[in-house]
């Protein structure tokens, strides 16, 4: 399931976006900056639809995943 970025609180937003750029150690990308500029990034991402919150039901976790923007429209339906 799909999660517009938009209808979460920004703090919300902001801690699911940290967890995602800090989860197990990982960093993502070869970047060299701080943590408020990663964030940054992946917000813009989310709000140029090039990247999507995606909600897993039977996990109950999220995660921020590259889209497919041919079939974005239609999973935000369901």
């Amino acid at each position: 399931m799909i999660i517009p970025h938009d209808q979460l609180n920004p703090e919300t937003l902001d801690a699911l976006i940290e967890e995602f750029i800090t989860r197990e150690g990982a960093v993502h990308g070869q970047f060299d900056s701080s943590l408020a500029s990663q964030i940054a990034r992946v917000k813009r991402l989310l709000q140029a639809r090039e990247a999507v919150i995606q909600y897993d039901e039977a996990d109950e976790t999220c995660t921020i995943v590259a889209s497919q923007r041919e079939g974005l429209k239609d999973k935000r339906e369901t």
